[in-house]
């Protein structure tokens, strides 16, 4: 692996013993699980309960033999051939239902390869309550996990990665959201357009943050943008609102005080400070933008 070769990585191996959770297999959450099959992870616990359609062929991964199979069975049986050292759970059901809420909390709790906490979670949904969804149960169990999404467009998108009590939990998400100026977030129906590029580079933006974050090598974002009109990637960090309508948001915060513990960021991530941006009473709110030549 070029990255242990190179020095970047001191053990890559390690990889091996992650087990990453990713809601939603279509656009890009099937190219994010591809991705991370071919870079060797441990364990993929992959949830969605929809079905492959042709309409589905525009996007990337899937193929016309698909159809009619759930998205996490098709899914299953094309990273298997992939890599089949992988270990694949999958669940065909929505997680916004009751019942089915419950046992998606107790898969984060207990679905790793050691029976643990899984190490990360990945939001590839596209619609609101999913993502609140994933939000109350990271929230509940201090999981640390990366949201994503395009816009209804297909032109621009975003990662945001949220850490319980130390970053802004979805539920404190809507200045960013208004203040990025990128309308990702649908509170009702689908995505209506898809472009197999914008997909495609979300989700290669989003497994390079996976892999920095697990890894710990580079710089992870806690925010980054992507307009394909403009080629412009913005990135930004939004801290946590101490009034935000989730209780178990706010109960992080105060833990996270307490104990004033580091997660797993880099060295290089943890000790940068976020600019505090006017707009914003009640955090800090920096904005850093990537530089054009």
């Amino acid at each position: 692996m070029a990255l242990k070769r190179m020095g970047i990585v001191k053990n890559y191996e390690e990889i091996m013993n992650f087990t990453v959770v990713i809601v939603g297999v279509g656009g890009v959450g099937s190219v994010a699980a591809e991705m991370l099959t071919r870079c060797g992870i441990g364990k993929l616990i992959l949830f969605d309960y929809d079905h492959v359609a042709i309409a589905n062929m525009n996007r990337l991964f899937y193929q016309p033999h698909h159809a009619g199979l759930s998205k996490v069975e098709a899914a299953a049986n094309t990273l298997s051939f992939i890599n089949p050292r992988v270990v694949i759970e999958v669940h065909n059901y929505d997680i916004t239902h009751v019942d089915h809420f419950d046992q998606f909390v107790h898969r984060l709790r207990e679905g790793s390869l050691s029976e643990k906490r899984v190490d990360l979670v990945l939001s590839c949904v596209d619609n609101f309550e999913a993502r609140m969804a994933i939000n109350t149960a990271c929230n509940e169990i201090g999981q640390p996990w990366f949201e994503s999404g395009v816009s209804e467009n297909a032109v621009s998108g975003h990662i945001q990665l949220i850490v319980p009590g130390r970053s802004a939990c979805f539920g404190c998400a809507p200045p960013l959201v208004v203040a990025s100026g990128v309308p990702t977030i649908k509170k009702e129906g689908v995505c209506a357009a898809s472009l197999p590029t914008t997909m495609g580079i979300v989700a290669g933006l989003l497994v390079q943050n996976t892999l920095k974050r697990l890894l710990r090598f580079g710089e992870v974002s806690w925010y980054l943008g992507y307009s394909a009109l403009t080629d412009f990637f913005p990135t930004m960090m939004l801290k946590p609102n101490p009034n935000c309508d989730d209780p178990l948001c706010r109960d992080n915060q105060e833990k996270y005080k307490i104990l004033g513990e580091e997660d797993s960021l880099p060295a290089s991530d943890v000790a940068e400070e976020a600019v505090t941006h006017e707009d914003n009473t009640w955090g800090k709110f920096g904005i850093r933008m990537s530089k054009s030549y």
